[in-house]
């Protein structure tokens, strides 16, 4: 059976965390491929949040590439793929991305994905947002990519940064279609701690007594 194979793009934004673990989960799983390429500056913000190099990184893929060679084999479309995550986007990369900029291995690999209709997942980190960032990110929508910030979830009551990262991490393959790393569903909240019904009154208790 071909494997199934994910894309998996480092670039300089804060968020090395979040790589790190999507790459450790799709490990686990036999029959997934993890495609690796790092930036330049994604290799400087990783040594800075984990004190992992590239090389590090390289261990837990299957196949490692410079950003630099545009001839390899993700750059075409002919080699199949399930898509791709960049894990974190830059905004250098966002915009390179929404304006078809194809200069690099990363972003030329993006590039093939949406033409061929393939998920591209972009975890864009920034904040806060001005008008330029909020148009690649619409632009970049429009043409097929998935936008999605890496925002902490805190319904889970997560106990640790290690809790919030692997959160996110699982549900971004979920959203790639990976279902074996999916976290726990949402069943809803316990009856105990569903909010009160607002007053019919409309007013707030404090102008009610007033006029009482």
């Amino acid at each position: 059976m071909t494997p199934k194979r994910l894309i998996i793009a480092v670039t300089g934004a804060s968020g090395g965390p979040y790589a790190v673990r999507i790459l450790q989960l799709l490990r686990a799983v036999p029959d997934y491929e993890a495609h690796l390429i790092i930036s330049s500056a994604g290799a400087v913000t990783l040594r800075q949040e984990t004190q992992l190099k590239p090389a590090d990184l390289a261990t837990l893929a299957t196949v490692t590439y410079r950003n630099s060679d545009i001839g390899a084999a993700i750059a075409s479309g002919s080699f199949p793929t399930s898509g791709m995550i960049i894990a974190p986007c830059s905004i250098k990369t966002l915009g390179a991305v929404a304006n078809c900029d194809t200069g690099t291995l990363i972003t030329r690999a993006a590039d093939v994905c949406l033409k061929e209709g393939r998920p591209l997942l972009l975890m864009v980190r920034e904040t806060p947002l001005h008008r330029g960032h909020l148009r690649v990110m619409a632009d970049a929508a429009d043409a097929g990519a998935i936008i999605a910030p890496p925002m902490p979830a805190f319904y889970t009551r997560p106990a640790s940064v290690a809790d919030i990262v692997d959160h996110t991490a699982r549900r971004t393959l979920q959203r790639m279609g990976v279902p074996a790393l999916a976290p726990e569903p949402w069943t809803g909240l316990p009856h105990d701690e569903t909010p009160l019904a607002p007053s019919n009154s409309g007013r707030s208790p404090d102008r009610a007594s007033e006029r009482a």
